[in-house]
């Protein structure tokens, strides 16, 4: 099996951020950031991000000034330093407990949208930042309570962590790695259908989360044979794709296929085949569909394909 390189970054990475994590822990440093006329702050609500041109297909992000998020921040949600972008601090707030936020807003603002639905349109760096806003203020809004005694949390490090008064359990976001991995045999590969995928149609690259005390490789192959019953083996990895919907992140491989019957798991999959490259080229033409244009298993096949 040839490595197979990226043929370029994966939508959501390419963060234009510096986090300067060493200043996180400073109050006066974090309170000069806030205070600073330069400051830019990236609203959340209930999971979305604010942007304009969605409907026209030209999205960009909706960052507010200090004055502008003002009103957002005084809602009460939480809020978070995310870095420096051109030396001007960036932060994170939440307005989800607002049953709408837009009249908080200065007007002609923009709506808030899905970012998955148009995030490989976003100018360059853009969808990395409202996704580290996404998902940390997702972790910010889900866990606000200790999982060891249940006490209130309080904020530590700018937003970017929590500690517990109660028992002072030291809590940080949870990022869970998944696998997913695009398996090869000859001129072929395995595609599936999930019960879960909302396009009828469509078919992409198996995938699946890391268990305890595995290697990467090994859940690539414990993954493909629980779902599709081939063995798979030479690993090699591809790429790797932050995906806060809402917390993990994908690490994409190519796997190569040692067996050729399919055996599905019917309670992860409705269907597996194997593809040819002519068929991938032209899916439409063959009564299916690829994967969105943003996700890591669309960069997998169509390297493959060039490659």
């Amino acid at each position: 099996m040839l490595m197979i390189p990226a043929s370029r970054e994966n939508v959501y990475t390419g963060s234009p951020l510096d986090r300067v994590s060493g200043k996180r822990d400073d109050a006066d440093w974090i309170q000069a950031q806030l205070q600073d006329e330069a400051a830019l702050f990236v609203p959340v609500w209930r999971s979305r991000n604010l942007m304009r041109g969605v409907e026209q297909g030209e999205p960009h992000a909706v960052l507010l000034s200090r004055s502008g998020a003002e009103a957002v921040r005084m809602a009460g949600g939480p809020w978070a330093f995310l870095g420096l972008w051109e030396k001007r601090p960036v932060f994170a707030v939440d307005c989800s407990e607002t049953d709408d936020p837009l009249p908080l807003l200065p007007p002609a603002m923009g709506a808030f949208s899905d970012l998955r639905m148009v995030a490989g349109l976003l100018p360059e760096g853009e969808a990395s930042v409202l996704a580290h806003a996404r998902g940390l203020m997702h972790w910010r809004v889900k866990h606000r309570f200790c999982g060891v005694c249940g006490t209130g949390m309080e904020p530590r490090s700018a937003g970017n962590s929590m500690s517990c008064p109660g028992c002072a359990a030291q809590h940080f976001p949870r990022t869970d790695p998944a696998v997913i991995m695009l398996v090869v045999r000859g001129d072929h590969c395995l595609l599936g259908h999930s019960h879960r995928f909302p396009n009828v149609k469509m078919y992409s690259t198996l995938a699946g989360f890391v268990e305890p005390g595995e290697s990467l490789e090994e859940a690539v192959r414990r993954e493909v044979m629980e779902e599709a019953g081939i063995a798979v083996g030479l690993v090699r990895y591809h790429s790797s794709q932050p995906w806060p919907f809402p917390a993990s992140i994908m690490l994409g491989f190519y796997g190569e296929g040692l067996t050729e019957d399919i055996v599905i798991d019917p309670d992860e999959l409705k269907d597996a085949r194997w593809f040819s490259r002519a068929e991938l080229r032209d899916p439409e033409a063959h009564g299916f569909a690829l994967p969105r244009v943003d996700s890591i298993a669309r960069r997998l096949i169509e390297d493959w394909l060039a490659a």
